[in-house]
């Protein structure tokens, strides 16, 4: 008996699964929106929200103090649109679903995964703690256990949400250094067997290609802070070599006599809070004013930092100028966001449908149409999607 011929409905639920299976870092992060995900024809550009927990200070004895509501959400834009076109012929369509799938459709979204799971990871940039020698991949399990407190200071629950995503290298190395360590008898065949890490020290560990590299920036001199009592989302800063300093996006340094604090109590935790640089600068006088996050911020319930910088406070980056570095992470899902949404389908073309689900947050649309010029029945999938760093004190990246 010949193959019913496949319908896009099978296509494009079949093309959803299989995003969902080549998802490394993606899949383990949060796709929860507000209630405009889903609506048909969302083109590049569409914004939806992702809610932010509401932080309150507290009162201390029977008086009423009654605090503000200061409910955020975080925008999210859909601002890229990423497809693989190709030739689907009747023929094709013939295939029972498996084959179609493996033959055709598999390496088509198997793209489209690895281009969405690298944007991901890109995010990196947007986090400030950090933890690794940058250039030595780490060989001890110590390192990976400093991200613990990281993300423990700053609130993020224990729970089966916690992940470490690390490059090739970093896994093999870290396996070889920890099997003569005792594991259950189920890690132990994850280690050895598939030389995977599994789950180990509060983490589900996942190896993804997809592992962003970081070059920090060409700076030189004795940076120290310009002027006392600053705060915000910069600081003003002297004493780089005049002329040759670069501080690139996604550098990390600290403040000194800066410590971070625990969100709910505000309490210091006594170790320097590390910063991360929002935008590249370059100076030509030795001075720089660097955009900075998370802000300086001293009281209220956001409060960041338990104190401002001194005047010529000195001013540490994290890394070694001009060196490249893989950049892990350690983090809690609520980190970062994905957003997909709808895109529009027309009418009139040969194939056309999506689809959608609203448990994954993500959606796929699946077209084919004559091309009477080239005699082809031409076929494309497409993905919109943004990402966004919604919590970046629930993550850590691990340098290597």
């Amino acid at each position: 008996m010949s193959n019913t011929l496949l319908t896009t409905s099978l296509i494009t639920q079949e093309a959803l699964l299989l995003l969902e299976l080549n998802l490394g870092f993606t899949l383990n992060v949060n796709r929860e929106f507000d209630p405009k995900f889903g609506i048909e024809g969302a083109k590049i550009g569409y914004v939806v929200n992702v809610r932010r927990p509401v932080k309150y200070v507290g009162r201390t004895g029977q008086t009423v103090d009654i605090e503000d509501i200061q409910e955020r959400s975080v925008p999210v834009v859909l601002d890229k649109q990423f497809g693989v076109d190709l030739e689907v012929s009747t023929a094709d369509l013939s295939l029972a679903i498996d084959d179609f799938s493996k033959r055709i459709l598999g390496p088509a979204v198997s793209r489209i995964s690895h281009e969405v799971d690298r944007d991901g990871l890109k995010e990196f940039v947007n986090v400030y703690n950090s933890v690794g020698t940058p250039g030595t991949t780490p060989n001890a399990l110590l390192t990976y256990l400093q991200t613990c407190p990281k993300l423990d200071d700053a609130g993020a629950p224990r729970d089966e949400n916690r992940w470490m995503v690390i490059s090739s290298l970093m896994e093999i190395t870290i396996v070889d250094a920890v099997k003569a360590l005792f594991h259950a008898t189920a890690q132990l065949a994850q280690q050895y067997v598939k030389g995977r890490m599994g789950t180990a020290v509060g983490y589900e560990w996942v190896m993804d290609q997809n592992v962003q590299t970081h070059t920090v920036g060409a700076y030189a001199g004795t940076p120290l802070v310009n002027g006392a009592s600053q705060t915000g989302a910069s600081i003003i800063t002297d004493g780089w070599t005049s002329g040759s300093s670069t501080i690139n996006k996604g550098d990390v340094f600290t403040l000194a006599g800066v410590n971070s604090v625990r969100p709910h109590t505000r309490d210091s935790t006594g170790v320097l809070q590390q910063f991360v640089c929002t935008a590249t600068l370059s100076d030509t006088a030795g001075a720089k004013t660097i955009q900075i996050d998370p802000p300086i911020t001293l009281t209220g319930p956001y409060q960041t930092v338990s104190a401002s910088p001194a005047n010529n406070a000195a001013l540490t980056m994290v890394g070694i100028a001009s060196k490249a570095t893989p950049q892990g992470l350690a983090y809690h899902r609520d980190a970062f966001c994905l957003a997909t949404a709808d895109l529009y389908v027309p009418n009139g073309v040969d194939m056309g449908g999506r689809s959608s689900d609203p448990q994954l947050g993500m959606s796929i649309r699946f077209i084919r149409d004559y091309d009477p010029q080239r005699d082809q029945l031409i076929t494309r999938l497409d993905m919109l999607y943004g990402w966004k760093t919604l919590r970046a004190e629930l993550a850590c990246r691990v340098q290597a």
